[in-house]
């Protein structure tokens, strides 16, 4: 995914250098990273704790009904966790190592839930020593899986639906066909396991209310039969794939406009009993994180200026063609050890990369 990249001098700054007015925050953030660039050899990822929480109040404020959990694998920082945490944070863990990891750290066992549907034994047996009950799964064979390992566990039927237009479509590998699920959660009471509601997820980076909408009138249905089953539902997982402005400029995202029309559906087709949940990740990481780094060098091919600007291809240190940030952005002329940072990249980048690849640390994150 390409990402807004911004270069600004090299590491020895004047006190007071000539910013930018055009954007708000410009300002305010390289000023910050001036200061972390005293401190801190780069590559560095600047995590901002002011961030987290606006993000975090901006979920709550647009869908009050809806309590985020967030999935930790967009950034498991510990800090991070601390922070959602401390702010009334549920949490989407998708092994045992995760569920250890926030439990360690202070969360509640009944504000997890095991949302990976296809789980080991030995993780559904730690989940069942920790008394973590509540896990999502898609298939039959793990509805006995689970009832051997943890019998009385709340399962919730995580059901396929539309992934058009998202970033990464899930539901290639996940998901039960909506058609089965009264059978599949009559099923899981029939094995001693307690159904207890449905899950979704629209895809990564979702910028298509209506995946939700459709998802939503789908589950709505399904609690509808599950109840005329004697299989009445009470826990509404709308998965994540919110999407955040990853451009200054960038169109198409606006959050506030779809959580509007998701809350008028929930109103519309649930009842007020059903308790609402979600896995947001990128969307209450993504915009805290900037990735602060250095030139280490640079060559022309190719080469295409525009102005005072070159269309130029960055990427990182290693000989995988996979290390790269962005193949077509227009940048102003870099010289080795000038700096560049870019922004919105807080979630799945340190949390992806793999540690010591050809030798290369991940870029250290600092919470400020």
């Amino acid at each position: 995914m390409r990402r807004e990249t911004v270069p600004i001098p090299a590491p020895d700054l004047p006190a007071s250098p000539k910013l930018s007015k055009s954007k708000p925050d410009v300002s305010g953030v390289e000023n910050l990273i001036r200061a972390m660039l005293k401190k801190h050899r780069t590559p560095f990822m600047l995590i901002r704790g002011s961030v987290l929480e606006r993000q975090f109040q901006r979920f709550r404020k647009c869908l009050p009904e809806v309590m985020p959990y967030y999935a930790i694998k967009a950034n498991p920082h510990p800090k991070i966790i601390k922070t959602f945490i401390k702010l009334g944070a549920g949490f989407d863990v998708a092994s045992a190592s995760e569920m250890k990891q926030v439990l360690a750290l202070g969360a509640s066992r009944d504000k997890i839930i095991f949302a990976n549907t296809v789980k080991s034994a030995e993780d559904i047996i730690t989940a069942r020593r920790r008394q973590v009950p509540m896990m999502t799964f898609d298939n039959e064979p793990e509805l006995y899986k689970i009832s051997e390992h943890y019998p009385g566990a709340q399962v919730l039927l995580r059901i396929k639906v539309g992934n058009e237009g998202s970033v990464v479509n899930l539901s290639l590998k996940f998901g039960a066909d909506p058609e089965d699920a009264h059978l599949i959660l009559r099923k899981a009471r029939s094995l001693g396991l307690v159904p207890t509601g449905l899950s979704f997820h629209v895809g990564s980076q979702s910028k298509n209310v209506e995946n939700y909408l459709q998802a939503l009138e789908i589950s709505a249905h399904i609690f509808d039969q599950a109840k005329e089953h004697d299989v009445p539902l009470k826990i509404m997982d709308i998965g994540g794939g919110f999407p955040i402005q990853h451009f200054d400029n960038e169109i198409g995202v606006n959050f506030e406009r779809m959580a509007f029309q998701i809350r008028k559906q929930i109103r519309q087709l649930f009842d007020k009993k059903v308790q609402f949940i979600a896995e947001p990740g990128r969307f209450l990481v993504g915009p805290a994180g900037i990735l602060v780094t250095q030139v280490t060098g640079r060559a022309f091919r190719n080469t295409l200026r525009r102005g005072q600007t070159f269309l130029s291809a960055l990427a990182g240190p290693t000989c995988d063609s996979f290390d790269t940030l962005s193949l077509d952005v227009e940048i102003p002329e870099l010289y080795v050890g000038d700096v560049v940072y870019v922004k919105n990249i807080g979630a799945y980048s340190s949390a992806s990369a793999v540690a010591n690849f050809n030798g290369f640390p991940p870029a250290k994150i600092v919470p400020v």
